[in-house]
């Protein structure tokens, strides 16, 4: 296990999802610091710096990661550059924390974790949501007994097309395919939901899909139909779909039982709600206001020796595993 005192963080990447999720939570974990930071923007590098605190800037990734003081690395890019970052900081005998998914396909997860594995240094990634208080919520009413056994899981999320999904000229990097790894949107918000699927009932062995492009406003696909199964012969199915109009929006998951059901959703964090036999019942969960909080704090205990944090490039891998059968990558 590695042991550090004090993890002094270098970000790669200091983009939206640094600002509130991630970012802020770093320093607020005792024996954590970030000291530096980059982007291939410098004047953005040096902006977030300076609006945060911290004491250096850069805009080259190899120059972050060979900084003496740097001990860790957060990489917060879009999926393409994961792997690569990831596998210079495990080189380099720093720690990497990756935002989700952890590659750009499932071949590159292997790559990473027989790196991780080589050199014995650790890669994290940032599924998040199986550590927020909503979820944990949500895991321990499935196995009260209170919807009896559970037989099967439905899950649902559609939303109207966003303002620029038909704009050429500055495309959102979800939807070119050689940065976010085909899918569009799916490859990007399905990997929360299976993730948060396979930390509650194992890992998904079976997977088929049908995916399309029914909206026709960009290149990738936009509407997807898919099965799965569970190792322990749990099954599910899901719909997708990101040009629907808006009276069809959901974001909802269904875990069906024999004397009972929870609805929950993964993004709005909606009241948890139970039909069971004594009844309905409706409960609301606050999560932290930097959601990354509690899995950086497993991180930091990890790194320092203290604990084991179970959310490692290994066990984020079926998840890419998932989504890539479900595009028909196999």
């Amino acid at each position: 296990m590695v042991n550090l005192s004090t993890i002094k963080w270098g970000f790669i990447g200091c983009g939206e999802v640094t600002e509130k999720k991630s970012g802020p939570a770093f320093p607020l974990v005792e024996h954590s610091k970030v000291v530096a930071v980059m982007s291939r923007d410098k004047k953005k590098a040096e902006s977030y710096a300076k609006r945060n605190g911290i004491g250096k800037y850069y805009s080259d990734a190899k120059a972050l990661i060979e900084d003496l003081e740097v001990n860790a690395v957060y990489i917060a890019t879009p999926p393409s550059s994961h792997a690569e970052y990831a596998i210079m900081a495990m080189r380099a005998g720093k720690p990497a924390y990756v935002e989700k998914p952890l590659a750009i396909n499932y071949e590159e997860c292997i790559q990473v974790n027989r790196i991780s594995k080589l050199l014995e240094v650790p890669c994290f990634v940032a599924y998040y949501r199986r550590y927020l208080p909503y979820f944990q919520t949500v895991k321990n009413i499935a196995f009260s007994g209170r919807i009896g056994k559970i037989l099967s899981v439905q899950m649902r999320l559609v939303a109207p097309p966003r303002e620029f999904d038909n704009n050429d000229k500055n495309l959102p990097w979800r939807l070119q395919p050689d940065v976010a790894g085909g899918g569009g949107y799916f490859y990007d918000l399905a990997s929360h939901q299976f993730d948060l699927l396979q930390y509650m009932f194992g890992d998904i062995i079976e997977a088929e899909g049908f995916c399309n492009n029914m909206g026709k406003l960009y290149k990738v696909q936009d509407t997807f139909n898919a099965i799965f199964r569970f190792s322990n012969g749990l099954g599910g199915s899901a719909t997708w779909c990101f040009v629907a109009h808006q009276s069809s929006k959901c974001d909802k998951i269904e875990i069906l039982g024999d004397k009972g059901t929870i609805v929950f959703s993964v993004y709005n964090y909606n009241p948890i709600r139970i039909f069971s036999e004594s009844g309905y019942e409706e409960i609301p969960v606050e999560n932290p206001e930097h959601v990354q909080l509690p899995l950086i704090q497993k991180i930091v205990d990890h790194l320092r020796g203290v604990s084991i944090c179970d959310c490692d490039s290994v066990s984020a891998t079926p998840t890419n595993w998932v989504m890539d059968k479900i595009l028909g990558k196999f």
